[in-house]
């Protein structure tokens, strides 16, 4: 199974090749004998190890299984009625709504839900698993970051990842023509505007923003809000509202003018487990096909060049 080689820094399980052997004793079993058990291959065995799904240890750069921990791990994972098991969460993904991850996980038939609410609601529900990961792009100005300030303190110490999907550009989207002729932020105050919800993380960016050029939000003519980028540009393109601050992939699809503002970072926050199971997987193997290269470079702003660099490993 693929699985990225900076995931593995900070584990304890996986063994450095070219290490000394150790003999166990008949507590412990090795990689083939619980190979032999499970019937699996000794590759499956180590990914497991690796995803922390199955009791390990290490010593000497090689992988031991203690015999009594094997059995009751068995135990858990037994069809009957289980004893003090965690429930796992259900197969949706969260958060920010992503016009490009959202194709993928339709076209990759991964058979996740969604339920995108914006990124702090999807922290929010991936802390209570409600969700295998959730989309982020969370702006920390004192940090100068994306979305690590975010989960660090959080999720610290937890079996989660936070992985790159895209980098893309945020700004003012626009009728044709611009015939407003809003250029900049400050521009805004004079127009109908489109607010996404509180918990989006392009809101709270452009409140940022907005404070940045010392702009109260009670300067703002706001029309009804927008749940997601799509939304957010066809107020714009229907005429409800003269500016939406939203991606430039969706200004371009709809036919819009784009006045650029910020570049953001777009991140995927899922837990371990969930990454390797074939849901997950297939978002991924999917991301490395010639269909998604395509797609990708049809959507303008989209930099995917870092998609699967891990920005956060709390183990």
């Amino acid at each position: 199974m693929n699985w990225p080689q900076s995931l593995r820094h900070g584990q304890t399980c996986p063994p450095e090749p070219g290490t000394p052997a150790v003999h166990p004793s008949p507590e412990y079993m090795t990689t083939k004998e619980v190979a032999d058990l499970l019937r699996l291959k000794e590759r499956r065995v180590y990914d497991l190890a690796s995803a922390g799904e199955i009791p390990c240890t290490r010593a000497l750069g090689k992988l031991l299984f203690r015999r009594s921990k094997i059995e009751a791990w068995l135990s858990s994972h037994d069809s009957g009625v289980a004893v003090d098991a965690s429930p796992r969460a259900p197969r949706v993904f969260l958060g920010s709504h992503d016009p490009l991850l959202d194709w993928v996980l339709r076209e990759s038939e991964s058979g996740l839900a969604t339920f995108f609410d914006g990124s702090l609601d999807g922290l929010e529900r991936f802390g209570r698993s409600e969700g295998i990961g959730t989309g982020l792009h969370i702006y920390s100005p004192g940090a100068d970051d994306w979305n690590v300030p975010a989960v660090t303190d959080r999720f610290a110490g937890q079996n989660v990842v936070l992985v790159e999907w895209a980098w893309r550009q945020r700004g003012l989207i626009v009728a044709p023509g611009n015939p407003k002729k809003i250029e900049r932020i400050v521009d805004i105050t004079k127009h109908r505007i489109v607010p996404r919800q509180s918990s989006a993380g392009s809101q709270q960016l452009l409140q940022s923003l907005l404070e940045t050029d010392g702009i109260g939000p009670q300067t703002l003519d706001l029309a009804a809000v927008a749940r997601t980028e799509v939304d957010a540009a066809l107020a714009v393109a229907e005429g409800q509202a003269d500016v939406a601050f939203g991606l430039q992939s969706v200004a371009h699809q709809l036919r819009l003018d784009f006045v650029p503002v910020v570049r953001e970072r777009f991140d995927l926050l899922v837990n371990r487990a969930d990454w390797f199971d074939p849901p997950f997987q297939r978002v991924m193997d999917f991301a490395r096909t010639a269909a998604f290269a395509e797609r990708a470079a049809a959507m303008p702003g989209y930099d995917v060049s870092g998609l699967g660099r891990v920005r956060f490993n709390p183990r």
